[in-house]
């Protein structure tokens, strides 16, 4: 018997590779169901490192088209309310409405959920790509009703935006206002005549503060205000009335226009921006905090108050990070493909977050939450990084995200595990999952990945491995099992499905199965 084709194998048996990935290794493919809601909670229709816009959209298309359509609209909801996505979950509620009427119309108002979803949501329809070209009569009806459930006020706040404008969309579906205001409103939107005096106070205000004839600073999206010849006291107002999302955006606006020269109001925006509700309103993503930290410590002009401020903000943006009872290894990717932009490449709108730092905020704030947790960067080996647990999740998200470069060996960290005998109950991955490096061998085996993992189960047979993806691409490096779960996504629902996943409180089908409670 030759002993080199016929080795013994160690630990559990590893299924064989039936997909290769991007990066030309061996993959396996996600299930449909897994596939999309990967897509829905991950993909931005950009440019990513290994796959463009058009292949994105052709296969969540294609997958929404295989899937009932009960499982299509509950990934809208799910991907909208949980994994404050926008892109995708606008296209599957317009795949919807050629593929289910009735569940098109109950997904509709939870997923176009503001002004921005509602041109996403309107844009989708006129590109044809969900098979039409024209809204139809129900999803004329429906956009109505976004406009007749909001007041005045609100569809004025929301109006900002263009490609389609609401003046477009407005000239698309006709609402018929109810009142005098209304009416007003929708003229001034459209740029019809109107009576000055039956606009909403608001708008009112606005158009006032614009010709000159008005001293206070209207309570009005930032955006309406930019073009306007704007002070120093004009931008403190705009700051002390901002909500959360724009003052976490603006920081560096602010501190131009001299807001931050007034004690008061540099008190007012630190407040705001840890305050627990807000945060958790303005369904913020933990990266978007990490970009804001990391922009206002490179202005030495921000106030240290501020930049305080946001790692408190941070703090609470992942207190779902679970505390594990017993070992947790984290294993986040530092290869080099991890440093394409997280929501891919598009001219004009590229994210300044990379992958890599999706990858170190997440393993930080599991560190926070887990003082006895190990951190093994990989590439293509395990780099050694020493982090102190009572650092802030901002200082060791950015040493993490400091290393970056090299090939992609997924199976590294655990083959490291491995070579140590290493005892543990929970392994967390955070990667693009486009291992190359360790498919060296035979394409009838299993990826290196699983090998790893299955000879880790032998020794530690309770323990678990959750792979957190960050890129849609619809295969993984281990398979779906009891003690394996796949999940994508840049929320804080990631950290409650480790959670819910360690403490053995999901159902056999995982994140599927998440997914599939929710209610329609």
């Amino acid at each position: 018997m030759n002993k080199n084709i016929f080795q013994t194998a160690r630990g559990l048996f590893t299924r064989i590779a039936d997909s290769v990935n991007e990066a030309g290794g061996k993959a396996y493919k996600l299930t449909a169901k897994q596939a999309l809601a990967q897509y829905a909670s991950t993909g931005c229709f950009n440019q990513t490192y290994y796959a463009g816009a058009d292949e994105q959209l052709d296969k969540v298309i294609e997958l929404a088209a295989g899937i009932d359509a009960e499982f299509v609209a509950k990934t809208a909801v799910y991907s909208r309310e949980k994994g404050h996505m926008k892109d995708v979950p606008a296209l599957l509620v317009a795949i919807l409405s050629t593929k289910d009427k009735a569940l098109f119309e109950r997904a509709f108002p939870r997923v176009i959920d503001n002004g921005k979803m509602l041109r996403n949501f309107v844009q989708t329809m006129r590109s044809g790509v969900v098979g039409r070209k024209s809204l139809g009569s129900l999803p004329k009806r429906l956009v109505r009703d976004w406009f007749e459930t909001r007041s005045p006020e609100q569809v004025f706040k929301q109006s900002v935006g263009q490609s389609p404008s609401f003046a477009d969309i407005l000239k698309m579906v006709h609402p018929k206002p109810t009142d005098a205001e209304r009416e007003a409103l929708f003229g001034y939107l459209i740029g019809r005549e109107i009576r000055f005096e039956n606009l909403p106070e608001i708008v009112r205000e606005y158009e006032l503060y614009k010709a000159g004839d008005a001293s206070k600073v209207p309570d009005v999206p930032f955006q309406m205000l930019t073009a306007l010849p704007l002070g120093t006291p004009e931008w403190t107002e705009i700051a002390r009335k901002a909500p959360w999302q724009m003052t976490r955006m603006n920081l560096n606006t602010f501190q131009r226009h001299g807001v931050f020269s007034d004690t008061e109001t540099v008190k007012i925006v630190a407040d705001r921006l840890r305050d627990r509700d807000a945060v958790k309103r303005s369904r913020v993503f933990p990266y978007q905090l990490l970009t804001a930290y990391n922009v206002a410590a490179s202005n030495s002009e921000i106030p240290r108050e501020i930049t305080e401020a946001l790692q408190d903000a941070m703090e609470i943006a992942t207190e779902n990070v679970p505390a594990i009872d017993g070992k947790v290894f984290v294993l986040p990717d530092v290869s080099g493909s991890m440093g394409s932009p997280a929501t891919g490449y598009r001219r004009g709108s590229t994210s300044a977050v990379r992958c890599i730092d999706i990858a170190g905020l997440v393993a930080s704030a599991i560190l926070r939450k887990n003082p006895t947790a190990e951190v093994l960067p990989f590439e293509n080996s395990v780099v050694n990084v020493t982090l102190n647990p009572c650092d802030s999740v901002m200082t060791n998200a950015q040493k993490l995200a400091s290393i970056g470069g090299g090939g992609t060996n997924c199976s590294a960290p655990l083959y490291e595990l491995n070579r140590k005998k290493a005892k543990g109950d929970l392994v967390i991955y955070v990667s693009d999952n486009e291992s190359w490096i360790d498919s060296n061998r035979g394409w009838n085996s299993g990826t290196e990945t699983m090998k790893q993992w299955n000879e880790f189960k032998s020794r530690n047979r309770d323990a678990k491995l959750v792979c957190i993806d960050i890129q849609p691409y619809g295969h993984t490096q281990a398979h779906e099992r009891a003690d394996v779960l796949n999940v994508g996504g840049f929320s804080d629902q990631v950290f409650s499905l480790v959670s819910d996943f360690a403490n053995g409180d999901l159902s056999a089908d995982h994140w599927v199965g998440v997914i599939d409670k929710v209610e329609i």
